[in-house]
């Protein structure tokens, strides 16, 4: 296994800059760039505005971030290493990955994803692309296919994150 990556050292990969690299540098940097813009979402705002519902479901900006926080321990740490949710205590629904406490930070919420990114960095690092992992519920998986998952899913909320952020920082206005 890799060496530990600090934490801070994530988000480094520009997908700009890959335009002609192979497949797995191309992947890590959208992965890369996806999850800095997520962690971003929370430059600037307030505890009050993180934590703001603007849609009827459980999403908020600070919410966004817990859940990918988990999606990346899932996909990265039960997948990949086998370790159960149970044991890395994440809630058993997904639905319940967006909640948090009074006791929930923005500093918190980013620093355990940057580790959770760090550390799914590191659980990838001796891995090739068709590897296949079997921590996974769903059975044995491609490494590929959990990159391009966890990816598909990264852009998804990217798009959540834009949108109340862009109200949030309108309603400043008002």
């Amino acid at each position: 296994m890799a060496n530990p990556i600090d934490p801070a050292d994530v988000f480094t990969l520009d997908p700009h800059v890959t335009l002609t690299a192979d497949e797995r540098t191309q992947l890590t940097a959208f992965l890369d760039a996806h999850r800095r813009l997520l962690n971003q979402c929370l430059d600037g705002l307030t505890e009050e505005e993180a934590r703001r519902r603007l849609v009827p479901s459980r999403t908020t900006l600070l919410g966004l971030v817990k859940h990918v926080t988990y999606v990346e321990r899932v996909w990265f740490g039960e997948a990949v290493t086998g370790v159960s949710r149970v044991r890395m205590g994440l809630p058993a629904k997904v639905d319940d990955s967006y909640l948090f406490d009074d006791t929930d930070t923005i500093a918190d919420v980013r620093e355990a994803h940057r580790a959770a990114c760090a550390s799914s960095v590191a659980v990838l690092a001796d891995l090739d692309l068709d590897d296949v992992v079997t921590g996974h519920r769903f059975g044995p998986m491609a490494v590929r296919w959990i990159l391009h998952h966890v990816l598909r899913e990264l852009a998804h909320h990217c798009g959540h994150a834009d949108i109340l952020r862009e109200q949030i920082i309108a309603a400043r206005s008002s």
